[in-house]
């Protein structure tokens, strides 16, 4: 059997296949114009119509059994972006032309699906679990249990009041002058500060605010604070934001194992500030947090074997 993905996010064009040997990915992030923090949902769609025919093309999936394409942001009435639009057009297409079944699931389904299959250990995490879902369009702590048809059901346990972490991160990374997205270089800016400013998180019974942080990070380079030390206090802000809502978890569920998902799980010093502190805790491959066609395709396949 073999599956074709597609996942047309607000930043990046994936495409994948899967088979009984594994799976092979083809994506490219959409360009940001220098300076800028992001792109209006117009840009993305066009960028993603531009991008799917070469990647296709590169990933040359051949005979297919099925097509699966992220569809919506997350599984919750009304979760909707306009670039997802892409994916779904071109999926279903393929799917008609190779007379296969078509399937949609959500981006969020997606990201925690290629942490569940990346993390090294998926019966550890069973049938139920707690997952943190921190990218550039959102920060949730959820309740998670592994389902029929949409592969998991969802409740919400904490949440972002404002901003979202990975919006921290690259607003951050903008005004210091770094190419979006920006967490990677951020972290290696981050990795030469030699004055450490303690952030003081806001979290309360699993849910956080960040809008805070950016209002300090723009006093502290209004000041001429060095890069470095900015660097380091948006992720050491983040981190310690993190921790917070975990504890939160761990305490309100103290049997369940924690799953981390999305972009900002990047981060090689937020992952061993979590290990140290906690148990029982599970990352997505570095690879595979970012967003990727790679979890909607073992959704598919889990969809085809119902």
């Amino acid at each position: 059997m073999r599956i074709l993905g597609i996942d047309t996010s607000n930043y990046t064009t994936s495409v994948a296949v899967l088979d009984e040997n594994g799976y092979r990915e083809e994506r490219t992030v959409l360009t940001v114009k220098e300076g800028e923090r992001g792109l209006r949902q117009s840009d993305a769609l066009f960028l993603h119509i531009q991008n799917l025919p070469a990647l296709l093309d590169k990933l040359s999936p051949g005979r297919v059994d099925a097509v699966a394409v992220s569809s919506r942001p997350r599984d919750v009435e009304g979760s909707y972006m306009p670039c997802f639009l892409a994916g779904v057009t071109a999926g279903k297409t393929a799917a008609a032309a190779a007379d296969v079944p078509f399937f949609s699931f959500s981006h969020q389904a997606g990201h925690l699906m290629a942490a569940l299959k990346s993390c090294g250990d998926e019966t550890a995490l069973g049938n139920e679990f707690l997952a943190f879902h921190l990218s550039g369009g959102t920060t949730e702590l959820l309740h998670v249990t592994r389902t029929a048809g949409t592969g998991f059901a969802v409740e919400l346990l904490g949440a972002t009041g404002d901003i979202s972490a990975g919006q921290l991160v690259d607003r951050t990374g903008v005004l210091l002058g770094l190419r979006f997205p920006c967490g990677g270089e951020l972290e290696k800016l981050a990795a030469g500060a030699t004055k450490i400013v303690k952030p003081h998180v806001c979290v309360r019974e699993g849910n956080c605010n960040l809008s805070g942080a950016e209002n300090k990070i723009i006093q502290m380079n209004n000041t001429g604070e060095s890069p470095e030390t900015i660097a380091r206090f948006a992720l050491d802000f983040v981190e310690e934001t993190v921790l917070g809502m975990s504890r939160y978890a761990r305490e309100k569920f103290p049997s369940l194992p924690i799953l981390y998902a999305g972009g900002v799980m990047r981060n090689a010093y937020l992952r061993s500030r979590l290990l140290a502190e906690l148990p029982d805790i599970f990352f997505a491959e570095t690879a595979l947090s970012s967003d990727n066609a790679v979890g909607i395709c073992y959704l598919g396949w889990e969809a085809m074997h119902e």
